[in-house]
């Protein structure tokens, strides 16, 4: 175990994180979708920052604490209209699929970055119960 803290709470919040990480790259493929529909405007999903202010609210002076006090119910993504004022084009639309590209690799890494703590906290649980 972690502390004051149990190992299934870091693993809530990571899937709270992963849930978020899949809803974005859904948006991400919807924006590519839609690169040439006139007026589209790309969407993406506020979560990090949900995260952020989940752990200021939280109770406790230690990363466990505070990660034992997060109301994962608090961890929903937002989604919202990128840039919905700008165009990249005559068409109204404000999707460009570089961006989408490098954004959908971030996604990517993160998501498979948490995929890999999951497994390791997994892993770890199955050593101390040997």
């Amino acid at each position: 175990m972690l502390g004051a803290t149990n190992v299934f709470d870091y693993i809530n919040v990571m899937s709270k994180t992963m849930d978020a990480a899949v809803m974005r790259q859904e948006l991400i493929n919807n924006n590519l979708a839609n690169v040439n529909t006139p007026d589209y405007k790309r969407k993406d999903i506020r979560f990090e920052t949900e995260l952020k202010n989940a752990f200021v609210r939280a109770n406790g002076d230690s990363t466990d604490a505070k990660v034992k006090d997060i109301e994962l119910e608090s961890l929903t993504p937002k989604t919202y209209i990128d840039y919905s004022e700008l165009s990249y084009r005559y068409d109204g639309n404000n999707v460009d699929i570089d961006t989408e590209n490098a954004i959908s690799a971030e996604n990517q890494i993160k998501y498979n970055a948490l995929v890999d703590l999951v497994n390791m906290n997994f892993s770890m649980l199955q050593t101390v119960m040997k």
